[in-house]
């Protein structure tokens, strides 16, 4: 009899946090992975993976480009196997008011959380829709409901990602082929350590575990659900979010996420 492959599923920004976490329960769940990131840990993470028992496939790249993004989507193409899952985790973030921000690294926010993301479900995407299979888990963000004053640009990114991922969602309608955006909150991540965030109060709080929120992104995705808020007070934050006037909510977020709100 031939050989029978398992399951794909294609994970970025998998080289830590949410991303490896969701990548952890994929190989559980017996999927075969090819996981993205732009640093070398990416490695690490797939000699942790391949401990749970599938096949891994890693290539350190950047997706802030579109020729990143061909160049993962090449790689993964040829893997020679149909990707079942796509997890579009990667995600660069950056705090500071916009104008005290460096442009190129405001930029690199942007490039990496909408070209990047969007250029690799075009890809993928049309490949699932040609085979009429095929699941998508897009990580936005509460942040996407909140204008991000100190995180403006970032925030900007997540409002555009949730958008789309709803979006998308409906014009797949009937093609067999799922959209779910996942919409963590504060997560204990190098998150905030990159976005030179480690002294706002945000930055310093409690925060949830990666564990959890990839679990409730992956169980939403599996269950076809169109989008999941992670962790209870995050539910509550959206839900408020929608009910009160943008200038408070900048107001708010100020108070969190301007430089010098932490209490070290």
């Amino acid at each position: 009899m031939p050989e029978v492959s398992n399951k794909l599923a294609v994970v970025t920004g998998a080289s830590s946090g949410i991303g490896l976490e969701l990548a952890k329960i994929a190989a559980g769940e017996g999927y075969d992975l090819i996981i993205a990131a732009d640093e070398d840990q990416i490695d690490v993470a797939a000699d942790i993976l391949r401990s749970i028992g599938v096949t891994v496939d890693a290539m350190r790249v950047d997706l802030s480009t579109k020729e990143g993004a061909r160049d993962f989507a090449r790689f993964v193409a040829d893997n020679g196997q149909p990707v079942d899952l796509l997890l579009a985790n990667a995600g660069r973030g950056l705090g500071k008011g916009f104008l005290d921000q460096v442009l190129d690294e405001a930029l690199h926010v942007v490039n990496t959380n909408v070209i990047g993301t969007v250029s690799l479900i075009h890809t993928i995407a049309n490949q699932m829709r040609s085979r009429g299979h095929g699941k998508i888990l897009v990580t936005g963000s509460i942040a996407g409901f909140i204008p991000g004053t100190y995180q403006a640009v970032y925030n900007g990114t997540k409002a555009f990602l949730n958008s789309f991922s709803f979006a998308l969602r409906h014009e797949l309608k009937d093609t067999g082929v799922t959209v779910t955006c996942l919409m963590p909150g504060p997560t204990q991540t190098k998150f905030f350590e990159r976005a030179d965030m480690l002294d706002t109060e945000v930055g310093q709080a409690e925060k949830d575990d990666p564990a959890d929120v990839a679990k409730a992104g992956f169980k939403a995705l599996m269950n076809d659900e169109g989008d999941v808020v992670a962790g209870w007070k995050n539910k509550l934050q959206s839900v408020m979010a929608n009910v009160t006037p943008a200038n408070i909510l900048a107001e708010q977020h100020a108070k969190m996420a301007a430089p010098g709100t932490g209490k070290d």
